[in-house]
């Protein structure tokens, strides 16, 4: 074999290995980590059904043309989505300059001046040089600070829409508590009113000795109990409008939406929560991105085994070269290579891929928790939709048996059949009822948003 084949040979076998220890590899998702991870990236090959609740836009959830006003407010001033929009342009900036690095650099110089020796006259020098330097990403380097870019931007991409959503929904769910609370407010009014009337007839029953003062008292000391409620809801209503404001980035403000203001309920009840959408959830990517990222540093640490190699190169205008003083000036150029290894470092490049092997391990582990995570939020909103629906009907028919039995109370004391601590129990029983009736129906909003968010909806 020929010294040319042996060199060759060399060369050939020094790849395969780099090769093998994964410095060229591109990032894949570790299917043979987790069972989940497994089923996440069969999820991933499959088409998107643009028909799911996760996947509609946010116009086809939300129809109400106020709602829709502000989300867009919110979507146009919010500083929290401005800042994630910024931290794409970063990390696109940052992808720019690791593509760059495959590029030569160059520098210009320029520099002269004057010198005497021994009472001589002044001689002046000067150099216009133009220097070259070119690194040869021979072992990985640069190729792996790209890739690791490149993740980067697809995980503030991730972030942005993660931010997004929320912002979708924080909206959405101030508005429909503004709505629940007003109603709740106008149903203790309601109530205190009814109730202000009752005792007016407990007064007049007095008179006719039908009833006496403990009765009345009883009543009076109730109906300003109601009124101390109404003055909590206010405050709650206050707030809610107050983090309104701050959604949409402006002064703390009134915000005139109608207490009647309901979300239509679609029919998204199903038996299990698909990988496919789970998938979808930015959360998630930006997790699998981190990982990416991670696996990328460890390429890094490996690739901190082997040598740098650099060409460059110096060419210009002088009229100095060496201790040789020549006018007028020439050209000149210089060219040079270097290979640079590490020697005394092993110990620290040893030490640093084994904390990127780390890391790398624990991004997996967060990667994997994010999975389960979604699956857990998604299950819990699906049954909370479910069970709430449930809840309602109940409540309602709940209501409507209260409602009559007020009534029938209310009779029987006019007929002295009945007393005031029957009334009394009566009114109480149907204004908890009401107010969890609402409550619940609020609920049932929330889980619906939420859902919609824990799917990564949004777009």
């Amino acid at each position: 074999m020929t010294t040319k084949m042996k060199h060759c040979t060399t060369i050939a076998l020094s790849i395969t290995m780099l090769s093998s220890c994964g410095i060229y590899k591109k990032y894949e998702t570790p299917t043979e980590d987790s069972a989940l991870i497994a089923e996440y990236a069969k999820a991933q090959e499959r088409e998107i059904d643009s028909t799911t609740f996760g996947n509609l836009s946010w116009q086809e959830v939300f129809t109400d043309p106020v709602l829709v006003d502000l989300i867009n407010q919110a979507l146009e001033n919010n500083v929290n989505l401005q800042n994630a929009k910024l931290n794409v342009d970063i990390a696109q900036a940052q992808l720019k300059g690791a593509k760059l690095s495959y590029l030569p650099s160059l520098a210009l110089a320029p520099n002269g001046g004057y010198a005497s020796f021994a009472g001589s006259d002044f001689i002046g020098t000067y150099q216009i040089p133009l220097a070259v330097s070119w690194e040869i990403d021979i072992f990985g380097k640069l190729l792996n600070n790209k890739r690791s870019a490149e993740a980067t931007v697809e995980q503030t991409k991730a972030y942005n829409q993660a931010v997004r959503s929320q912002i979708i929904g924080g909206v959405a769910n101030c508005y429909y508590t503004i709505a629940t609370l007003q109603r709740q407010i106008e149903l203790n009014k309601e109530t205190a009113r009814l109730w202000a009337e009752s005792i007016e007839v407990m007064k007049n029953l007095k008179l006719d000795g039908r009833l006496n003062e403990a009765a009345i008292v009883q009543s009076t000391a109730s109906y300003y109990n109601l009124l101390a409620s109404i003055t909590d809801l206010e405050v709650s209503l206050n707030e809610t409008n107050n983090t309104m404001s701050l959604l949409l980035n402006v002064l703390p403000q009134k915000w005139s939406v109608s207490s009647q203001a309901t979300l239509t309920m679609p029919n998204i009840v199903r038996a299990g929560v698909p990988m496919t959408e789970l998938a979808a959830r930015p959360d998630v990517r930006a997790a699998e991105m981190d990982l990416a990222k991670a696996y990328y540093a460890t390429n890094l640490a490996r690739a901190a085994f082997y040598p740098n190699l650099t060409i460059s190169a110096n060419g210009g205008f002088t009229n100095s070269f060496g201790s040789v003083v020549m006018n007028p000036g020439d050209w000149f150029i210089q060219l040079a290579g270097s290979l640079t290894a590490p020697i005394f470092s092993r110990g620290k490049n040893i030490a640093t891929l084994e904390a990127s092997k780390a890391a790398q391990q624990q991004a997996l582990n967060n990667f994997e928790y994010s999975l389960l995570n979604a699956s857990a939020e998604v299950s819990d909103a699906m049954l909370v939709c479910q069970k709430s629906d449930e809840k309602v009907g109940l409540l309602n028919t709940q209501v409507e048996n209260l409602e009559k039995s007020v009534e029938y109370t209310q009779e029987l004391l006019t007929l002295g059949t009945s007393t005031y601590l029957e009334v009394l129990t009566a009114q109480q029983n149907l204004l908890a009822t009401q107010m969890s009736q609402l409550a619940c129906e609020h609920t049932k909003t929330q889980a619906v948003i939420n859902l919609y968010q824990s799917l990564g909806g949004g777009r």
